[in-house]
């Protein structure tokens, strides 16, 4: 589910580039893991301003597959809409060293969602992946609990099953 359908502004740049640069933020909960698990994504331009956010009810999965496919919905989301250079941000260091290359993935489970989330990456002509303090993403820590909260309540308007890429 899309909680901004507002028509992004396509023509912003950076004053300092030239050129459009996107910042996404991601989060994916698990309540017990694994457990009912939801997902929350935001992106903003290089003003701050929101061009997307996003959220889904997994089901029940672990965290790290949840942290993975909160990643991919946003890239998902945003891809298509011309901007050339892309930061990501996310409080799972393990997301954020296995897409940069710093650590090895080891889980099998992991493998193509790691892969998925580097071929949405390709096309930026740059891309910076950051670990965050959880604290700089409560606004995603937020969807993501939300989105659990709605579909253990039975409001499941969108629900993700752990590598259904159709879905995204």
């Amino acid at each position: 589910m899309k909680l901004s359908d507002a028509p992004a502004d396509k023509t912003r740049t950076s004053e300092v580039t030239g050129r459009r640069s996107l910042e996404v933020y991601s989060d994916g909960a698990s309540r017990g893991n694994p457990g009912p698990a939801g997902i929350g994504g935001v992106a903003r331009d290089s003003s701050g301003r929101m061009v997307t956010s996003v959220l889904a009810y997994l089901g029940e999965t672990t965290n790290n597959v949840a942290e993975y496919h909160a990643l991919i919905a946003i890239l998902e989301d945003v891809k298509g809409l011309g901007y050339d250079r892309v930061r990501v941000n996310t409080d799972s260091e393990l997301v954020a060293n296995q897409v940069s290359g710093g650590f090895k993935v080891k889980s099998q489970a992991l493998r193509p969602l790691v892969a998925r989330v580097r071929a949405l990456l390709e096309p930026y002509s740059r891309v910076e992946v950051r670990h965050i303090p959880r604290e700089k993403n409560y606004e995603c820590d937020a969807l993501a609990n939300r989105a659990i909260d709605e579909g253990l309540a039975g409001s499941r308007e969108q629900v993700l099953a752990p590598g259904d890429d159709a879905l995204f």
